[in-house]
């Protein structure tokens, strides 16, 4: 009989890094509550999870979009696709918070393809200002700045040159644009998706600006309004962070915060929170 395994899962609306106990892992599409229902998320499961789901024996779930009254959806479809009863649904956030600060006092904060932030006491968050959603706010995520990009590309307010790089990679148009954002499922995912090519020409002095004038309203927006935020350290993680890290440092240091860590995933840290293998 195999040896049972733990799991734990970080998931964001794009994707589900998962880690068992025993070192195995695997990739899944992303789980939020807020665009899957249990059945869709069970079928992408079935899909997607390639490890030997018969051998968890308990899952630890991190997500986006895992609020109390969303929550159980992710509960019950984790329970069925495993079939097991032991399944812990936490926020994203809050793994995001014990992967970076650990025990410590800071902020943390998410700049994926969506955006969020906390204060966190070293055991719990004790305050979050809202990040709403990637059409009231999620400054600085790849959300934020694909739709930035589509805007500026629309309106021809990008180099030609640029314009011209965007049309030959993607060969799309303004009425198909329109219909990823406006009528098909998961418009976040899709408007992240041009992050690529906005680190592609992160050099132009176009996107280089819109690039900063996202993680400046992040930080004006999300950062500040924690009491002390110049004071604390703060944290980073997520693919956004990552990538443009030095237009992160310099937002960072234009405000006279301290920057103290940017990490794309929370896995390492949330798998030496739970003792798990790396």
């Amino acid at each position: 009989m195999s040896e049972k395994i733990k799991l734990i899962a970080d998931s964001g609306s794009t994707k589900t890094e998962w880690r068992g106990d025993d070192g195995c892992s695997c990739v899944t599409g992303g789980i939020n509550p807020f665009y899957l229902d249990t059945d869709e998320i069970i079928a992408m499961l079935e899909r997607e999870f390639e490890q030997d789901k018969t051998r968890v024996s308990s899952v630890v779930f991190y997500g986006a979009g895992a609020l109390p009254h969303k929550k159980q959806t992710v509960i019950e479809a984790l329970q069925r696709f495993f079939g097991i009863e032991d399944v812990t649904v936490e926020t994203d956030l809050l793994g995001a918070a014990r992967a970076l600060c650990g025990h410590s006092t800071g902020i943390a904060c998410i700049l994926g393809t969506g955006s969020n932030s906390c204060l966190y006491n070293g055991a719990e968050i004790v305050h979050n200002v809202p990040p709403l959603g990637f059409i009231l706010g999620d400054e600085g995520s790849g959300a934020w700045l694909g739709r930035r990009l589509l805007a500026d590309l629309l309106r021809g307010m990008l180099p030609p040159e640029v314009s011209d790089e965007f049309e030959a990679k993607y060969r799309t148009s303004k009425e198909e644009i329109q219909e990823n954002v406006y009528r098909k499922a998961l418009p976040n995912r899709y408007m992240a998706g041009f992050t690529r090519f906005i680190a592609e020409h992160v050099e132009q002095p176009e996107i280089a600006a819109l690039v900063d004038e996202g993680f400046a309203a992040f930080i004006n927006r999300n950062i500040l309004l924690y009491p002390d935020a110049d004071k604390l350290p703060i944290h980073f993680t997520g693919s956004i962070a990552y990538v443009f890290r030095a237009n992160l440092e310099q937002a960072m240091l234009n405000r006279d915060l301290k920057l103290s860590s940017v990490t794309k995933s929370p896995m390492e840290g949330m798998a030496a929170f739970h003792s798990i293998k790396n």
